[in-house]
Order: structure tokens, then C-alpha cells, then sequence
């Protein structure tokens, strides 16, 4: 016969799992390798040989074309949008990796969610609903990600 604390060392890892701890690793995984894939992809470019590179030299936040829409759309706060194209990247690569890794999931969560409704908010004035909507839906898994916080296992940190 065994006591209390040996069945709980010969529990399974993964039993006391709910379904609700499985939603938020698989939302985490999805929002982290979204925030990564996207933040890497801003060092993408195209060398003096016209081969793909990577690379700090080929940081671009956005496309020129869509810097150009926001230059011309007069809602769109100007004296933000540098300090924003500047850090954009890096905070899509630092949040992703955090959410993935579980260190202060809440706020790289609150930190991807701010970032995506930034977005929004520019695809609004410049009138590209069909993106709005897409960052609509990065918006509610960031939201039940946060809902189901309580939940969240696999982490370096619960504290932050």
C-alpha cells in the first residue's frame, strides 16, 4: 500500500493536465512561432548579388509600400511610427521567444497583444479590412491565452 505522496510521484506528467492547460500550450506554441517567424522574417533581404540574406542591414519593420500609406494617411501619428518601426522586429522575436519559453508568458501576451493592436489600428486608417481581421483573430487567441493564464504549465516563470 502505498501513502498520498508516492502516488503523486508516480503520477504521469501529464495527468493532472486539463484541457484548458492543453489549449493555452498550443495557443503559446502558435503565438510564439508566429511572433518569431514574423520577427525573423524583417531581417530578410536581398544581397548585392540579388541572393537572399539575412541580416541587421536588411532590418525593415514594413514593406515601403505600406510606410508610404502611413505617411499619407493624416490619422496616423507620425512621431510614433519611427520609434515603432524601430523596435517592431525586435519585439516580435523577444515576446515570441518568451512566450515559447514560458518566461513572464503574461506579459509577452500583453506585449504581442499591444503590438497586433497597434497593427490594427494602422491596417484601419488605411483600410486593409481584410488584415484587420486576421489581427482580429491574433488578438482572441492572445485574449484566451491570458483568460486561461491560471492553466499555463510548462514555464520557466509563473510569477511574471
Amino acid at each position: 500500500m502505498t501513502n498520498g505522496a508516492e502516488a503523486d510521484t508516480k503520477r504521469g506528467l501529464f495527468e493532472d493536465w486539463t484541457d484548458e492547460t492543453w489549449a493555452v500550450l498550443v495557443i503559446r506554441l502558435w503565438l510564439a512561432t508566429r511572433a518569431i517567424v514574423t520577427g525573423l522574417q524583417k531581417f530578410w533581404g536581398v544581397d548585392e548579388g540579388g541572393q537572399p540574406a539575412f541580416g541587421l542591414k536588411y532590418y525593415k519593420a514594413i514593406p515601403d509600400a505600406l510606410k508610404a500609406k502611413f505617411a499619407a494617411e493624416p490619422m496616423f501619428p507620425a512621431a510614433l511610427s519611427g520609434p515603432f518601426y524601430a523596435i517592431f522586429g525586435y519585439a516580435l522575436i523577444l515576446s515570441g521567444l518568451m512566450t515559447l519559453l514560458g518566461l513572464g508568458t503574461r506579459i509577452s501576451l500583453v506585449i504581442q497583444g499591444i503590438l497586433y493592436v497597434a497593427l490594427t489600428f494602422g491596417l484601419i486608417l488605411i483600410k486593409m479590412d481584410a488584415g484587420v481581421a486576421w489581427l482580429g483573430t491574433h488578438i482572441v487567441l492572445v485574449a484566451l491565452a491570458l483568460a486561461w493564464a491560471k492553466h499555463n504549465r510548462l514555464v520557466i516563470s509563473r510569477s511574471w
